[in-house]
């Protein structure tokens, strides 16, 4: 069974999270899976980087309580 939604943290031990996201999109079963990152970096160039390469959303772990019911809410619930 198919993932409704995947959290990905960019620093990962075996593979960045730029690689694991690359081939997330490469894959067609999974093409269509909201993508979250969850990440401690702010810089703006990682953010864009990530969303260019397919996340669905960026989300900075310092944030994240308050964010993470509102961006749940919209990607499972308002799919396009």
């Amino acid at each position: 069974s198919k993932p409704d939604l995947i959290f990905l943290d960019v620093n990962l031990p075996k593979f960045s999270g730029t690689e694991v996201l690359e081939r997330i999109r490469s894959k067609n079963q999974f093409d269509k899976i909201p993508v979250v990152i969850l990440t401690t970096s702010s810089r703006k160039e990682d953010r864009e980087k990530m969303l260019k390469l397919g996340a669905n959303d960026y989300i900075i772990k310092s944030n994240t309580k308050m964010n993470l019911g509102a961006k749940l809410n919209d990607l499972l619930f308002h799919k396009n």
